[in-house]
């Protein structure tokens, strides 16, 4: 993960669930993608709200960070919900993206800029199983101006245009940009500029 001793940071200076222990509401809003029994990867995954909700439906979780204390908390989080997830302890480079997965979630993982975009883009394609799905959930170059959360460079935000050309080779089932309310612990709190894509790999 590009940043990994900013991210340690940024978690170790806090006691409490920087991104809160609710999971997206994007994963919540599509619950239908989650299959019981199915192998899912949550890249990126922090401290874990994703991915303990994700094994709560019954699915089979790996999760991979760069942050010590963000792992730490995952595993702690999902020992308090009693679900089992794999935990594993890297950056993004460090990940075996050869390995498939019926479904992989990636939410707010814009800390890549453009340079490295197209190559973190090919990596999630590689980790989708052929007839598997990509549940990618991240910021419109909007968000910059409301402040609430994300980077602050516009470079690294998602477009419409930008992931239907990233995947519209695959099926895509949502392509959506909206503004809403959120709050996911203090680092994603009020109003936000966001995009959500869900994609289908073909068999």
């Amino acid at each position: 993960m590009k940043g990994k001793s900013m991210w340690e940071e940024r978690y170790s200076g806090s006691d409490d669930y920087v991104f809160g222990r609710e999971p997206a509401r994007f994963l919540q809003e599509n619950p239908g993608w989650i299959v019981p029994g199915q192998e899912v990867l949550c890249v990126a995954d922090g401290e874990g709200r994703n991915s303990v909700w994700l094994a709560g439906r019954g699915a089979r979780l790996t999760a991979f960070d760069g942050a010590p204390t963000a792992v730490a908390r995952a595993k702690a989080l999902a020992g308090e919900a009693g679900v089992a997830v794999a935990h594993v302890l890297c950056d993004w480079a460090g990940w075996d993206w050869q390995r498939q997965f019926d479904l992989v979630v990636a939410i707010f993982i814009q800390f890549a800029g453009p340079e490295a975009r197209a190559g973190q883009f090919a990596d999630l394609r590689r980790a989708v199983a052929p007839g598997g799905v990509l549940m990618l959930h991240g910021y419109r170059p909007e968000q910059v101006a409301l402040g609430t959360g994300g980077p602050p460079f516009e470079e690294n935000m998602y477009t419409e245009p930008m992931l239907a050309q990233a995947f519209g080779d695959w099926q895509i089932q949502r392509l959506a940009s909206y503004e809403r309310e959120v709050q996911e612990g203090r680092g994603h709190s009020g109003r936000s500029a966001l995009i959500d894509l869900i994609v289908r790999r073909p068999h």
